[in-house]
């Protein structure tokens, strides 16, 4: 592979496994540390505009002036919100990559692979001991799909209602790690049918999963996730999911399947902006 640009934060663990992937790819990158040298703002506008999202969607909220200047006030355009950026650097997200095959905002760590064309076929874990994960759609009533969520006590009868997205999971190597979906609905989404096999349970797969689907989701234009469950309300809520009360819930939500009756009434709603 041709020259590879990392704007990178040494101090973010999300950074240092993307730059550790790519050296595992066989690739030394160059490295940015955008907080000491950061790009300029027609560089910074080209990059966000090549990776096709809004300038919004690459502020950087945690560990930043983000709310003391009011940034998610909706009326700053595009032009303001780079004058912040160049202002303050650390509202620029990070880790973006930069390669032949496109330009991505690589959080969570995983979405590298999908400019690392040429990777090798052992596992690779993430400092945090972690696998990276690569997702692959899957339809509706794929065997595997059905037969991990029959597993695992969840619904299969709806699976193929409704305009459902679905993913398989796995490492590098190519063991299975997982499965997990969501409906889209308008800027919401209804997560559905996560679940990880006992034997890659205990590893952090869950939680890097579940960021991995929400990403795609994000990519979409989702704003905001909503999710009912008996039993891993813990989970979700470690990864920025809270109890919401059902009449809070917007209709669209409301009218699902697994709202209407295939979750029971006993189901806990949860639901979290989405954010990278």
């Amino acid at each position: 592979m041709s020259r590879v640009t990392i704007y990178h934060n040494p101090a973010c663990g999300t950074s240092r496994n993307v730059l550790a992937m790519i050296r595992q790819a066989g690739v030394e990158p160059e490295v940015i540390e955008y907080l000491k040298a950061p790009p300029s703002r027609d560089v910074l506008a080209e990059l966000i505009r090549r990776m096709g999202v809004p300038v919004r969607q690459v502020l950087r909220r945690k560990g930043t002036p983000y709310a003391e200047l009011g940034l998610g006030e909706p009326h700053w355009t595009d032009d303001q919100l780079l004058d912040f950026m160049m202002a303050h650097p650390i509202l620029i997200n990070r880790p973006i990559v930069v390669t032949p095959d496109g330009v991505a905002l690589c959080r969570p760590s995983d979405v590298v692979l999908d400019l690392l064309p040429d990777l090798p076929q052992p596992d690779f874990d993430k400092e945090e001991g972690a696998p990276f994960l690569r997702d692959t759609p899957v339809a509706a009533a794929d065997p595997g799909l059905v037969a991990a969520l029959t597993a695992g006590g969840l619904p299969v009868a709806d699976l193929e209602e409704g305009d459902g997205r679905f993913f398989a999971y796995r490492t590098l190597g190519g063991t299975l790690a997982g499965y997990g979906g969501y409906v889209p609905l308008g800027a919401d989404i209804l997560v559905r049918s996560v679940v990880v096999p006992e034997t890659a349970r205990g590893k952090g797969i869950g939680r890097n999963l579940l960021a991995l689907l929400l990403r795609r989701a994000w990519e979409e234009g989702h704003q905001r996730a909503w999710l009912l469950t008996t039993s891993a309300g813990g989970f979700f809520e470690k990864a920025g999911f809270k109890p919401i009360a059902r009449d809070q819930a917007p209709a669209s939500i409301l009218a699902t399947p697994q709202a209407q009756g295939l979750c029971p009434s006993t189901a806990t709603l949860l639901s979290r902006t989405i954010t990278v």
